[in-house]
């Protein structure tokens, strides 16, 4: 791909407040991404113009040759170009808020990603990026889907698994997770080994210098990096020992259940409605015609070095780096107990090619087990997210650890289905 003399970007979902990260990213790898034309898409104009007039100002303050073009039109963003990203939120803010308050209601984890509150997510976003993938296979069949849209391991099942479109999935937690244990440990140059599914996964070695640190990281009861996003709770020294490896940061919802829910209902403000006010915040910042960089404010919106990751991706394929990155793929062998057309979260070499995944050594069981029953949840939630099967979203949620109890979910998932009508056709197809 190296050498286009036109390179062209789409960012779907441009209206969000992260979208200067990324804007940063591009301007600061101009030299090696000669990005000439950039898309901003988005439906929703107010945002698009506010964060759009920003990202323009950015980069006509960084003096780089690019032309920044908004619009709300899918199709002419993604019109010839290389790479897609997205990062869209169907139902916005509010609907976060719906996901992270109505299981309280029902003592179950509200919470973006994971248990019936990310279930509902998976629900609303899998057939909006289904649709973007089906317009990329008319109008670029040959660009890369850059996706960090939430659920980004759903997500990924279901792209992969039902599209020929070049695609992986991105999160900011193993970045995070990686440099702070390899600072921890004062391994600048370790080989870490991730091995999960995206906000399911652990660390199972850190190799340098032919030696591995794990068994040291385990006795010293490492932990890794924490979220802005997750309410605070280290991983204890016997958790640790117990687990055999080191979990990563979204791990306290499963192992410290019931304390997370304690938190999510004693909290004055879920994460969203907070989210809700640094937006308006940024929105705020970003309208001032002054303003020509990211402001600092956007570091507490939870998605630090997002842009760094993604923008990293797309220079690795572009450039065909063969460098090491961790992404959401088909398994394809790398993990020894997953099917190959499991999307799973590990390092791969990224190139011109895509992401070559790099064979772990796992054999951890608790591990193993975990995985694969996380794994069946997520298959049956991305079947009924693409059909609108109810059965299935049922047997999805039976097997999830964060929800379980069918006189808890049932309710749960009546009133979410509800209150998410407009954005869930699937469901009510028969509806009149």
């Amino acid at each position: 791909m190296s050498g286009n003399k036109e390179l062209k970007i789409a960012i779907i979902g441009a209206g969000s407040t992260y979208t200067p990260e990324l804007i940063e990213g591009i301007i600061n790898k101009h030299q090696t991404l000669p990005v000439r034309k950039l898309y901003l898409m988005d439906i929703e104009e107010r945002k698009l113009n506010i964060v759009g007039g920003l990202c323009k100002r950015m980069v006509e303050h960084a003096k780089i040759n690019c032309e920044v073009i908004l619009s709300t039109d899918l199709d002419e963003s993604i019109t010839g170009a290389s790479f897609v990203c997205a990062q869209i939120r169907v139902g916005k803010l509010p609907a976060r808020v719906l996901d992270e308050k109505i299981p309280l209601k029902y003592d179950l984890i509200g919470q973006e990603t994971n248990g019936i509150g990310g279930f509902f997510k998976g629900m609303r976003t899998i057939p909006a990026i289904m649709n973007i993938v089906h317009r990329m296979e008319i109008l670029c069949p040959d660009a890369w889907l850059i996706n960090f849209s939430n659920p980004s391991g759903m997500i990924a099942e279901a792209v992969l698994n039902n599209s020929k479109i070049k695609m992986m999935g991105l999160c900011n937690v193993p970045i995070n997770t990686i440099d702070g244990l390899k600072k921890k440990m004062d391994l600048p140059n370790a080989e870490v080994e991730y091995v999960g599914l995206n906000h399911l996964a652990w660390i199972t070695s850190i190799r340098q210098d032919g030696i591995d640190y794990l068994q040291k990281a385990i006795d010293e009861g490492v932990n890794g990096a924490v979220m802005q996003n997750i309410p605070q709770t280290s991983f204890s020294h016997d958790l640790i020992k117990s687990i055999g490896a080191i979990p990563t940061s979204y791990l306290i919802y499963y192992y410290f259940r019931d304390a997370q829910l304690k938190k999510a209902k004693e909290a004055e403000k879920c994460r969203g409605e907070l989210c809700m006010e640094i937006e308006e915040q940024l929105l705020e910042i970003y309208s001032n015609s002054e303003v020509n960089t990211k402001p600092e404010l956007l570091s507490k919106r939870g998605g630090a070095r997002y842009s760094e990751v993604a923008i990293n991706l797309i220079d690795s394929i572009y450039n065909d780096t063969n460098d090491i990155q961790v992404v959401n793929v088909l398994n394809n062998g790398a993990i020894p107990f997953m099917a190959d057309n499991d999307a799973v979260e590990v390092c791969a070499r990224i190139g011109r090619d895509g992401a070559k995944v790099i064979k772990t050594n796992c054999n951890n069981e608790h591990i193993k087990d975990y995985m694969l029953m996380m794994k069946a949840y997520e298959k049956h939630a991305v079947n009924a997210a693409l059909t609108g099967n109810e059965d299935e979203a049922i047997r999805a949620l039976l097997i999830n650890p964060l929800v379980g109890d069918y006189n808890k979910l049932k309710p749960a998932y009546d009133e979410l289905k509800e209150a998410h009508k407009a954005f869930l056709p699937q469901f009510f197809k028969d509806v009149k």
